[in-house]
């Protein structure tokens, strides 16, 4: 059934921690949550958002209006279910018209026990976030409208946030698994690599399942490890290269376990290594650089990044809130990349080693596909160091 929200009384409150409030209408599941809320400027992609682990311990506010619209599908899921811990939107989500889609963006909330508020002045709501920096929030959904304000302006103020905080290790998996399942393609959707190809070790701090299917799709032969993997547990595996995945959470929190790994297997190696998102920032700590936390991060699907090297810009979708401070590299680092909203880093590189990184994600889904060529790299890479 698609939703239909009262016109006549709101649903749904979302408290700031400076006692702001906003009311709107809840859909999703019900009951009351409590985040840090950031804003994502992305037109199309709303159910791979909510499902990147990247998310966790985050509310999403989505800019663009005509969210719901394409309904959900399972072929869609960046993981099992949805880990963001909420979604505020403009419009409230209409009956979906797309012949992809299997449920109403309303049902799948439901059933994956996500809250949601419609109805709400997202400008205002994005300008408060970009003024004040990413702020502590609690959202709840009542469908009686009957909410004590004062207790979840408490609430909101008594979370601790995302600084100092790992949260890698909730949302890794259990143990390790293969991965063979390439980019979707038409007509025959999502196909799986059945020719041999370069081993590599992907170290799993939230990842993206298309992360892992750009790696098949580029000839890697790929094993996933959970986060808390060490060097002896990576080179049992013989790899050809190492991958460190996207994920969530204070990278400095993470780094505590990663980057001994890290460090441990650039000693002991010479194999190509690569990271995107936290990956990028596990790959600078354990190269001496440090990270910092941003005003409101990069979220979106339209963030510009400059190739200090070849001068070529590219059309980037990007989901951080802490970043690598360039000031901090040291010597046999080199910046690469570099954010033309902000300045702020989006690259980096060993000058005498194949092992790189970057802040944003060339794997898509959603966004542009202007950088997918890192993956080929990567296996350019691994065929020269074989």
């Amino acid at each position: 059934m698609p939703f239909s929200p009262s016109q006549t009384r709101p649903t749904a409150c979302l408290a700031l921690a400076d006692g702001t409030l906003f009311f709107g209408h809840g859909f999703g599941a019900t009951g009351q949550t409590v985040a840090e809320l950031c804003f994502n400027t992305a037109m199309t992609g709303y159910q791979e958002i909510m499902t990147d682990p990247s998310y966790a311990g985050q509310i999403v506010t989505f800019t663009f209006p005509h969210i719901g619209n394409t309904g959900t599908n399972p072929e869609d899921d960046e993981t099992d279910q949805p880990v963001a811990a909420g979604m505020i939107v403009k419009w409230d989500p209409t009956t979906p018209s797309n012949w992809r889609s299997a449920a109403t963006l309303n049902d799948w909330l439901v059933r994956n026990g996500r809250i949601a508020m419609g109805g709400v002045d997202t400008r205002r709501l994005t300008r408060a976030i970009r003024q004040q920096g990413a702020p502590h929030v609690a959202l709840a959904h009542n469908p009686d409208g009957i909410f004590d304000v004062e207790a979840l302006v408490a609430t909101a103020r008594a979370f601790k946030g995302l600084v100092g905080v790992d949260l890698a290790r909730e949302v890794t998996c259990a143990q390790s698994y293969r991965w063979d399942q390439m980019r979707w393609a038409w007509p025959d959707g999502y196909v799986r690599r059945d020719t041999p190809g370069h081993r590599v070790v992907a170290i799993d701090y939230g990842a993206k399942r298309n992360i892992l299917r750009c790696l098949a799709s580029a000839g890697c032969d790929v094993t996933v490890l959970p986060a808390s993997a060490t060097a002896e547990d990576v080179l049992a595996q013989g790899p050809a290269g190492l991958f460190l995945s996207n994920g969530p959470g204070d990278p400095a929190a993470t780094g505590e376990y990663a980057v001994p790994m890290i460090r441990d297997v650039l000693a002991r190696s010479n194999i190509p290594v690569f990271g995107i998102c936290l990956g990028h920032q596990m790959l600078a700590l354990a190269l001496g650089a440090r990270t910092v936390k941003m005003n409101h991060g990069h979220h979106g699907a339209n963030h510009p990044v400059k190739d200090v090297e070849t001068g070529k810009v590219e059309i980037t979708s990007m989901n951080h809130g802490f970043t690598v401070d360039s000031q901090t590299l040291p010597m046999g680092v080199k910046e690469t990349h570099i954010s033309l909203f902000d300045g702020s880093n989006c690259g980096i590189r060993m000058t005498d080693r194949p092992v790189w990184s970057v802040q944003y994600h060339p794997e898509a889904s959603p966004g542009p596909q202007d950088s997918y060529y890192l993956f080929e790299r990567f296996a350019r890479a691994m065929d020269a160091a074989a």
